[in-house]
């Protein structure tokens, strides 16, 4: 089995017609009997691939721990409040351990926080079945709107295809610092901190 981690900028390329020349960035390239030729496309150099078993996966140390794949079937409000319970640490840090929630980003996880109307201050602890639900909603929201839209392009991040995603456009927070709190009546405006060493973007009169 081939895991691949894309890191974050890594692309999967599929070529099944003529090819286009080689990018700097091209690592790796895979060519099938099919025809098709497949490159592995990272200008930051951040991610890997490894071979290992099928029937090892669950104890790889890439996999080992992750918690649920926020879209599965496994994800929601009850499995959310459950991973949050007995935490003392911020909400917004609790949510980028990737053993809480596999997979959530800088990004999502103040998008996220921002529709829930949970302050990214909070302890995790403190959020509770009916936070929990309301949260869990917003990051299934959140998630499938950016995939529909292709990802956030702010530095070097593009679709397979090589067009840029445009989620960015519908960020209510994120970089957005010192401007009006977006869909609201609070007054307020988004205030930007440092947690664990990334940017939070948040509104903390909408957001409690």
């Amino acid at each position: 089995m081939l895991i691949v981690h894309l890191g974050m900028s890594g692309r999967i390329l599929i070529f099944r017609d003529a090819l286009p020349p080689l990018d700097a960035h091209d690592h790796v390239i895979f060519e099938t009997d099919a025809g098709v030729t497949i490159r592995y496309n990272d200008q930051r150099r951040f991610g890997l691939m490894d071979l290992a078993p099928a029937d090892t996966l669950d104890s790889h140390p890439l996999l080992a721990g992750l918690g649920p794949e926020p879209l599965g079937n496994a994800f929601g409000g009850p499995v959310l409040a459950q991973r949050l319970a007995h935490r003392s640490s911020p909400l917004k840090s609790a949510l980028m351990d990737q053993s809480v929630v596999a997979g959530l980003g800088n990004i999502y996880v103040c998008e996220s926080l921002f529709r829930a109307g949970l302050s990214p201050r909070r302890k995790a602890g403190t959020v509770g079945p009916v936070r929990a639900r309301r949260l869990a909603d917003a990051i299934r929201r959140v998630l499938g709107e950016a995939i529909e839209a292709g990802g956030s392009s702010l530095r070097d991040h593009r679709q397979p295809s090589g067009e840029l995603g445009y989620f960015q456009h519908a960020f209510a927070v994120y970089g957005r610092e010192g401007e009006p709190c977006p869909g609201c009546t609070c007054g307020g405006a988004v205030r930007r901190i440092v947690q664990s060493g990334r940017s939070t973007f948040y509104c903390p009169r909408r957001q409690r």
